[in-house]
């Protein structure tokens, strides 16, 4: 017979056991001026400076000054840091405003905080997310968006699909406003972008196109907050809708 199978629960890794304070690093290892805590701040210090791509755990142990192999009796893998890593820095979620607040502005309060924090951090935009939230801040956020949905009629998987939703827009967003600041340096992406598309099409191929190149609203220089605020107001509509419509 087989040890488990496969209704047992996934086993949770040390690191994360923790950072959930449900874990004792041990008596034996390393001096105990080493903590998990200092190890992931290393790390964030690293991807800040020198890019997610130069974090290695030989590179996060120089920094520390320690030997390789002091950082694996806390973290058992560079994906595990990463995680950690990721958890830590978008820290906890933006408190609550009272408990009247409605759910549309509860969503758009979390939604802004996620988009700062990817701003604060945009390396962690690099790291591939490979699970669901397991670190103590990616479950409070979690659990801060689930509670602003709380009161409305939405099953328990409607609201989880809703904050996938919300959180894709955010990422994605997010990810997109790194590219373009890496690219251009915070200059506008390409300036006269409507006259070149004019340029290079014609309207009898592409009329939608050159309606919109006609407005002008190709030339604009958007605001990304606009951006962001049109994006999630939609989202936020369909959501509204979903509402209404549930029994």
């Amino acid at each position: 017979m087989n040890a488990g199978s496969e209704h047992d629960p996934p086993e949770i890794p040390p690191s994360i056991e923790l950072a959930w304070g449900l874990r004792d690093r041990g008596r034996r290892g390393p001096k105990p001026g080493l903590t998990l805590d200092r190890i992931v701040k290393a790390g964030i210090k690293v991807a800040l400076t020198e890019g997610v791509g130069a974090l290695s755990m030989a590179r996060v142990a120089g920094e520390l000054g320690v030997g390789t192999m002091s950082l694996y009796r806390y973290v058992a893998a560079k994906d595990e840091l990463l995680t950690l890593m990721v958890d830590a820095a978008l820290a906890a979620p933006p408190a609550a405003e009272g408990e009247s607040a409605d759910w549309r502005s509860g969503l758009t309060r979390w939604a802004v905080g996620l988009r700062d924090a990817y701003r604060r951090h945009p390396w962690s935009l690099r790291v591939p997310i490979s699970a669901p939230p397991l670190g103590p801040n990616n479950v409070a956020w979690l659990e801060h968006a689930l509670r602003a949905l709380a009161e409305t009629p939405l099953s328990e998987q409607d609201k989880l699909s809703c904050i996938l939703l919300i959180s894709g827009f955010v990422r994605n967003d997010a990810t997109l406003t790194a590219d373009f600041a890496a690219a251009t340096g915070g200059e506008p992406v390409m300036p006269g972008y409507g006259r070149v598309l004019g340029r290079l099409t014609d309207a009898e191929r592409f009329p939608a196109l050159h309606a919109a190149i006609a407005s002008g609203a190709l030339d604009d220089e958007d605001d990304i907050d606009a951006e962001f605020n049109f994006g999630l107001g939609r989202i936020l509509d369909g959501i509204e809708a979903l509402i209404r419509a549930s029994p």
